[in-house]
């Protein structure tokens, strides 16, 4: 097995930022959804929501950012299309939303998708040993569980 400046295994780190470009490209799609609603949220709750999802799309962006350098040290190019991320993307395109409810179930349904993503990279990251992005993978899906767990209690909804 061939290892990589890094110590990995040179098909194992191409399949992993195979794996994160996927992972890339949905983000981005998050991103730009996370944008829209918070340019365009109308309502009695728009003094509550506008800041929350400002706040969702500044993270979503250091995220965006945290998965392209991480493509780059395992030594693959990160996704940087529109035409790239439309291809990939599976998270739902959220377009012209502008009620409450309906943006937050947009957002509670992004993270389904980013999250079955991750935990399949937080699989294959474990089995070749790559520590870098199996924190990574930890690391956000810890904090996108806690935000469907508040989005779902915004909903009154059970998880």
């Amino acid at each position: 097995m061939k290892l990589n400046s890094i110590g990995l295994s040179e098909k194992d780190s191409k399949s992993l930022s195979e794996d994160l470009n996927e992972l890339l490209a949905n983000f981005q799609r998050y991103y730009q959804n996370l944008r829209g609603i918070h340019w365009n949220i109308k309502g009695k709750r728009f003094f509550e929501l506008h800041p929350k999802f400002e706040e969702l799309y500044t993270e979503a962006n250091l995220n965006v950012d945290e998965i392209a350098e991480r493509v780059l040290t395992l030594g693959g190019v990160p996704l940087h299309t529109f035409e790239d991320y439309i291809e990939k993307a599976k998270v739902p395109v959220g377009k012209n939303i502008s009620q409450d409810e309906e943006a937050i179930r947009l957002i509670v349904d992004s993270l389904k998708e980013l999250l079955i993503i991750e935990r399949r990279i937080l699989d294959a990251s474990d089995e070749s040993g790559d520590e870098g992005t199996n924190s990574m993978m930890s690391d956000f899906i810890t904090g996108q569980e806690k935000t469907v767990w508040m989005m779902k209690a915004w909903l009154a909804e059970e998880i």
